[in-house]
């Protein structure tokens, strides 16, 4: 049955929302957080495990140091208070993926607490999010349902654990009570989750593919009468794994619970599930606080402390992030500000773009071939920009092809989708294959003659004042030397000729 509903507008105009973001993301290291075993991802079930991946009896940690490395990276990019001492407790509780019932995790010591994150809007406004804190944790397994609807285990006849994700190091990122965001929530946790995905490429500890599940998100959403009133009962939705599904979401969510509180009900603090099907939330367990848990510190692994020189070392590492590269790309290349938000969306496309220009090629052009082939192959294929494979100097040599007009639009796209693929030597492929631009003149005067005079009606429409006809003449003289050929010097010498 179907749950109630308030439009949208009429919810936020009587309840004051507030929203709060718990961001997963896991770290691209080598191996787990706490032992040797491989981390990567599509391997074969539990294939990628270790006695302490497991939590088999006498198994002991050891913490992995580029975890905690990137973890401190990343807390400088938040604007985080870094604590000089930090400590791993064990969060306890059963669930099949997690082999060991307990989670180790940290909780009132974490190794990045009190930051912020500025993030930009649609229309420019900047709004600051508070974090509470980025903590340490390693990931649980994956559980699959079978025979539920949608993979749920709601109907299901059996469940299959996978493993190999149990361990896994990633950081929780915890906002604090977002306040003040209005009717512009779901843009507001949108921009703060696709910001937070921009810094840890940036960083580059971590892939942050959403549909991976290397990056996902639960969602907390409660409403109070006024902005002045205590706090709202919340829910959270619990691993949403796209920013759409984040923004709908919390629209959802605010609408339900305005509806549940106009017709005098209660709000259950409990953890839902987003469908992306039929675009809404479902009921899930009734939350547990943070106390049932039953935190203490984990007796296997020492704190961790940092120095100062240990950590300004890690400073003076950071790269530069999106909003800085953005103001330097104004400045120095010219290029409209939607091609920058594009090209700065993606390490990979932005290092790919001022590799590229490194080279001497113009930033224009760069541009134009990032914003119109390479999004449109990206796009048809389904990939990400991150899967771009071609080299910067390779779509140099295109552009210096296309420019010298040894080859032609048409062939220079022709040649982009292969090198798309291969990541070939364009000047060695166009050799090879013969696609060179002919640029005899004697030549190609030949045979635009020819078509002139295979096509009278053509040339009669013209000299009737008819413009469109000499595009089809292009058209036959560019068919007859198979592409081969310069448009503009055809259309030259057909004014010429005609």
């Amino acid at each position: 049955m179907a749950e109630k509903l308030m439009k949208y507008a009429d919810a936020v105009k009587k309840f004051d929302p507030v929203i709060g973001l718990e961001t997963h993301v896991e770290l691209s290291t080598t191996t787990k957080l706490f032992c040797p075993a491989e981390v990567s991802f599509g391997g074969d079930p539990n294939s990628q495990l270790t006695p302490v991946s497991l939590g088999l009896p006498g198994s002991l940690p050891v913490v992995n140091k580029t975890a905690v490395d990137y973890a401190i990276k990343l807390g400088l990019a938040l604007h985080c208070e870094i604590a000089e001492w930090s400590q791993f407790a064990r969060k306890n509780y059963f669930y099949p993926d997690m082999p060991r019932d307990y989670q180790i995790s940290q909780y009132d010591k974490p190794t990045n607490g009190n930051g912020y994150l500025d993030v930009e809007l649609e229309d420019g406004t900047v709004f600051r999010v508070p974090i509470e804190r980025a903590h340490i944790e390693d990931d649980a397994g994956k559980n699959t349902h079978v025979g539920g609807a949608d993979g749920r285990i709601e109907g299901a006849d059996h469940s299959l654990v996978d493993y190999n994700r149990a361990g896994v190091p990633l950081i929780e990122i915890v906002t604090k009570p977002i306040e003040g965001a209005g009717d512009r929530a779901p843009e507001i946790a949108g921009a703060y989750v696709r910001a937070i995905r921009d810094i840890v490429r940036a960083l580059n500890i971590s892939h942050a593919r959403m549909e991976q599940g290397n990056m996902r998100a639960d969602v907390n959403v409660s409403l109070r009468p006024s902005p002045d009133a205590p706090y709202g009962t919340r829910s959270e939705t619990k691993n949403v794994n796209s920013f759409r599904g984040i923004e709908k979401t919390i629209q959802y969510e605010i609408r339900r619970q305005a509806a549940r509180l106009d017709d005098g009900k209660e709000i259950l603090q409990e953890t839902r599930h987003w469908d992306e099907a039929s675009q809404t939330t479902a009921g899930g367990r009734v939350k547990s606080d943070a106390d049932d848990y039953r935190y203490f510190p984990d007796p296997d692994l020492v704190p961790i402390v940092l120095s100062d020189e240990f950590l300004e070392e890690i400073r003076s590492r950071q790269p530069e992030f999106r909003n800085e590269k953005r103001i330097r790309y104004r400045e120095e290349f010219g290029i409209p500000d939607y091609d920058i938000e594009i090209i700065t969306g993606s390490k990979k496309m932005a290092d790919l773009f001022e590799q590229t220009v490194a080279l001497g090629t113009q930033p224009k052009k760069v541009s134009n071939w990032l914003m119109g082939e390479t999004l449109r192959i990206l796009k048809e294929k389904e990939l990400d920009p991150e899967d771009i494979r071609f080299s910067p100097e390779h779509l140099s040599a295109l552009i210096a092809l296309q420019d010298s007009r040894a080859i032609n639009g048409a062939v220079a796209k022709e040649v982009f989708e292969v090198m798309f693929e291969e990541d070939m030597d364009p000047v060695s492929y166009v050799e090879e294959k013969g696609l060179k631009t002919v640029n005899d003149e004697g030549a190609l005067r030949k045979t635009v003659e020819e078509v002139i005079a295979n096509n009278p009606q053509s040339v009669e429409d013209y000299h009737n004042g008819k413009e469109k006809a000499i595009g089809f003449l292009v058209g036959q003289t560019m068919k007859a030397m198979k592409g081969k050929c310069d448009p503009g010097m055809v259309n030259q010498l057909l004014k010429e000729l005609l």
